[in-house]
């Protein structure tokens, strides 16, 4: 193909490449189309080249997708790496570029460059893809063809950001305190959010956005990007004092991990990037992409019961069947048996690895309490924790080799725990056997898949740094599971949601969101976590009165309106739940049943509220024609009342009925205020006055929420 200036379109974005020079292609724009012809192209290339600055080397330094240190860029450069300490000076060049079709239907435009660096004997093939989401994502992968071994030590790839993006929005969080969003000023210099614990984290793994000073879920202008990859990451955006801006990520490579002998190459993470208008317009495009997986499922999205909560390690079968029945009468479809179920594990501190039914507990196996449940009305799933094993086991007793250590010691337990090398081939077929041994015998519809601890001093094959085989280990155990069983579904689970990228999402039906359960926290951390998972992947539960984790007491309202919005689970212990409880119960159930079909395929809204106790998100029809909409209250207001709540996402030239959808049994109101005027009969206006000016919304006690449905009206009505 021509070297030329290209342009990549669709979903109302547009990436602009100059790829008319040898040196790697330059994006000179990532963002909203410009409405520029042929020649406009040329002459907006041309007018973006950077001028040469003082005391600077004595060209234009070019901004390149993968950053050229050899040519004058004084950021962390794109690609590094050498042969034993020579060769570090690696200067890609381009050979050729094209246009191509990718098999791959989410993808809209795909440029690749190939490249090389003739000299260190180096051949690099970079790929830009814009998908028909309107994500735009990138990945390199570089081949040695020396006859010596080149050693890579970083693969780092950038999209530019405009100098108005001021302001970053990252996310902090641990273990039962997810997605804890933060701000601050982009300044000169690099900002990242690094995860080495070996899984994506708690701490790192959703999203870094950069915007417009100012920028909410509905306004000013967003750019964002995530690393998908389930091990150690970075994402970053670096500002130099020039005012050009990167936005990009990468694999955290630990010593020696990639090492290409000839022939042998190294691909990155995909990188993604997403534009929109406000953090809901980012959100969306990642919704668009994961709701047009290959495995996405049209069936709707079950009511579980997970028995953790109910009975934890204490497994006595009658009590479970009798769980089950239970469940089957509230509405469950998916019932799961959490961990306590295999080969002595009566607490944390034993049994990991040793995947057989414990007789002593279950002496007749899994099948009797399988077929109750499905006699039922229900599925069956299991819970695995397969890339863990406890050194109290028949596996590690007989196999210590199959432990991830750096050979000359073991690693610190954590829960009691060590990492089993899924590189060791009997170590992998061990518990992919095993796993799919139970799958077969079962007849398992599900399995909640468990990672409970960061891999620390992980080394594998005499010490070897082994985090990257892990995680390419972990993707292919996946990959074989469903090859095998393609209607099984797997749930990410990693203490919680330290497993959420969308890399694991391309290979999971659910991410399990916190291990956090309290209906407080939950609002916070399943608002954030659905900017890029879509509801119907976002497990949420009802547990009971008084939650596990942080033995605060909520009202079943509050309970359930918060997991309403997600995929509606439960994780309580029926039994000890009273008759009016479980008629209850049984009431928000068959509600989502209802509102499934607008939940798990509408688009996800949120509400900017200047008063941060309330928080505000809804779903609306893709044709916006329906819509319903959740107002809690996590804290005592600013204000009481709290003022008008936009509803926004709805046409505004169209007219709604407005309607109280629940609670039923009325609002618990902060020091007893009046209800709004309108709640009791509702009221009729359109979807421009609700967008923009909003509505009145009762004072919700702390800790409260409510729902409200808009319904378009018809020419008839």
């Amino acid at each position: 193909m021509e070297r030329r200036v290209l342009e990549l379109n669709g979903a109302d974005v547009q990436v602009i490449v100059d790829a008319r020079s040898e040196q790697v292609p330059r994006i000179i724009h990532w963002g909203r189309p410009l409405g520029l012809d042929a020649v406009g192209l040329e002459s907006f290339a041309n007018a973006s080249r950077p001028q040469i600055a003082s005391n600077s080397i004595d060209s234009p330094v070019p901004f390149s997708i993968v950053p050229d240190a050899s040519r004058g860029w004084v950021g962390a450069p794109g690609v590094e790496g050498h042969r034993g300490g020579r060769d570090f000076a690696l200067q890609l060049s381009t050979r050729t570029v094209s246009l191509e079709t990718s098999a791959d239907v989410r993808v809209e435009n795909q440029f690749v460059a190939a490249l090389a660096d003739d000299a260190l004997e180096i051949e690099a093939d970079l790929v830009l893809e814009l998908l028909t989401s309107g994500l735009v994502r990138s990945r390199l992968t570089v081949r040695n063809t020396g006859a010596e071994a080149y050693t890579v030590d970083a693969v780092r790839l950038g999209l530019p950001v405009p100098t108005r993006a001021g302001e970053v929005l990252d996310f902090a969080g641990r273990h039962m305190r997810e997605a804890q969003a933060q701000r601050h000023s982009l300044t000169v210099g690099t900002h990242a959010r690094e995860g080495r614990h070996g899984r994506t984290g708690h701490d790192a793994s959703l999203l870094y956005a950069v915007g417009t000073h100012g920028f909410g879920f509905r306004h000013g202008e967003v750019w964002a990007a995530q690393t998908a990859w389930s091990g150690n990451h970075r994402t970053f955006v670096e500002r130099q004092t020039n005012g050009r801006t990167i936005l990009g990520g990468e694999e955290i490579l630990l010593p020696g991990e990639v090492a290409l002998t000839t022939g042998e190459e190294y691909s990155t993470p995909w990188i993604y990037g997403s534009y929109g208008e406000g953090i809901d317009g980012v959100g969306r495009r990642f919704h668009h992409h994961l709701r047009a997986r290959k495995r996405n499922r049209s069936t709707p999205r079950p009511v579980v019961l997970n028995t953790w909560e109910a009975v934890y390690f204490d497994h006595q079968p009658a009590e479970v069947f009798d769980l089950a029945t239970k469940a089957a009468e509230v509405g469950v479809e998916r019932f799961v048996l959490d961990d306590g179920w295999f080969l002595g594990r009566r607490s944390k501190q034993s049994g990991l690895g040793d995947w057989t039914v414990d007789r002593a507990i279950w002496p007749d196996g899994l099948l009797p309490l399988a077929e109750h449940v499905r006699g039922l009305g229900m599925e069956f799933g299991l819970w695995f924790e397969p890339e863990m094993i406890n050194p109290e086991s028949d596996a590690a007793r007989a196999n210590p080799d199959w432990i991830l250590s750096p050979g000359h010691r073991q690693p610190p337990t954590s829960r009691y725990q060590q990492v089993l090398d899924l590189q060791n081939p009997a170590a992998y077929a061990h518990v992919r056997d095993a796993i799919a041994g139970l799958v077969r015998e079962l007849d398992l519809a599900f399995i909640k898949w468990d990672h409970n601890r960061d891999l620390t001093d992980a080394g594998h094959d005499g010490g070897r740094a082994a985090v990257h085989g892990q995680t390419l280990a972990f993707y292919r155990l996946l990959d074989e599971l469903h090859s095998e069983f393609p209607d099984l579904e797997i749930e990410s689970c990693s203490s919680g949601g330290a497993r959420a990228d969308l890399e694991v999402l391309e290979r999971s039906d659910r991410i399990w969101a916190s291990d956090c359960i309290d209906a407080n926290e939950r609002q916070r951390i399943d608002l954030w976590t659905s900017v890029t998972v879509p509801p119907e992947l976002l497990g949420s539960h009802i547990g009971s009165s008084i939650a596990h984790a942080t033995k605060r007491r909520h009202a079943l309202s509050y309970r359930a309106m918060t997991a309403l919005l997600s995929n509606l689970g439960i994780e309580w212990d029926l039994r000890e739940a009273t008759d009016d409880e479980l008629e209850a119960l049984s009431g928000w159930v068959q509600l989502y049943k209802q509102l499934r079909p607008l939940l798990h395929a509408g688009e996800v809204v949120r509400s900017d509220h200047p008063d941060p106790a309330l928080s505000i998100r809804g779903v609306v029809a893709q044709d916006r024609s329906d819509a319903l909409f959740s107002v809690a209250a996590v804290a005592t207001g600013v204000g009481a009342p709290p003022g008008a709540v936009t509803l926004p996402g709805l046409d505004p030239a169209a007219t709604y009925d407005v309607s109280a959808a629940a609670p039923a049994d009325g609002v618990l109101q902060y020091n007893s205020h009046p209800l709004p005027a309108w709640w009791s009969t509702g009221v009729r206006t359109t979807g421009e006055a609700l967008g923009h000016a909003g509505i009145q919304v009762p004072a919700l006690a702390p800790d409260h929420a409510l729902l409200i449905r808009a319904t378009q009206v018809g020419e008839e009505d």
